[in-house]
């Protein structure tokens, strides 16, 4: 209910706001929400959306399955992370931009270098948290578990996951964010599709209302994805923990 109530207010918010505007710089929420629905009755709407989100998914799985192997071997191996340390400082530093632009130069303006350009823009901060997971683990439990011979896949199920999943879910969850911002981008400068692609259309005709036309639906699927899957998840995997008032 609160949410729901923060959305309104930002909306009565936009109202004011849009009768003291120009219409060309910013058009009343109605005029959006009709251009949103004849984007959406010509196929284009739905055609866009559907291509952002499948290369968000690509590249979210791919950042966090590789950036969850790495960081916990990082945690775990104090060699092989004095040896990777300075790679993961050093993607954690350079701008998005230019991993962008390199990945189109050297790959060209293909799906591969769009969706490998934003996996390896996540990629780090997927690391540094599950290396911080991987150092957190109770070492008794690791002992209790060579004590009883546990085979490696009855210990990651039982003694492993279970104490990283918090470090997992928090790692989904701020991830996530940031692959939302950068596949926008990536459309932006070399995709011929996808909802940063008609943003970037927008913005060369000087047309606000449609650029609200798909960053409203983008903002509405994100939104949705945040509330019913990736909270649900970080409340489940954290359920263990005492509630603070």
């Amino acid at each position: 209910m609160a949410r729901i109530v923060s959305l309104l207010v930002l909306l009565l918010a936009w109202q004011f706001a849009s009768l003291g505007a120009s219409a060309r710089y910013l058009p009343a929420p109605m005029a959006v929400f009709t251009a949103v629905a004849a984007e959406a009755q010509s196929g284009a709407l739905l055609s866009n959306l559907g291509a952002t989100l499948l290369r968000v998914i690509a590249a979210f799985a791919l950042a966090m399955i590789l950036g969850s192997v790495l960081g916990v071997a990082m945690g775990r191996k104090r060699a092989f992370d004095d040896f990777a340390d300075p790679w993961v400082v050093v993607l954690l530093n350079l701008p998005a931009l230019v991993i962008i632009v390199l990945a189109y130069i050297w790959a060209g303006l293909t799906e591969a270098a769009a969706i490998g350009a934003v996996a390896l823009n996540k990629l780090p901060n997927t690391i540094v948290t599950m290396r911080e997971g991987a150092r957190a683990l109770d070492a008794g439990l690791d002992e209790m578990a060579l004590a009883f011979r546990m085979p490696l896949a009855t210990r990651l199920r039982h003694v492993i996951l279970p104490q990283l999943a918090p470090w997992l879910a928090a790692a989904m969850r701020s991830g996530l964010s940031l692959v939302w911002k950068i596949v926008l981008v990536v459309e932006f400068m070399g995709r011929p599709n996808g909802v940063g692609f008609e943003i970037g259309t927008a913005f060369q005709l000087f047309d606000v209302k449609l650029l609200l036309a798909y960053t409203l639906p983008f903002v509405c699927v994100m939104l949705a994805i945040e509330t019913l899957l990736v909270q649900k998840i970080e409340r489940r995997v954290s359920r263990w923990r005492p509630r603070t008032a």
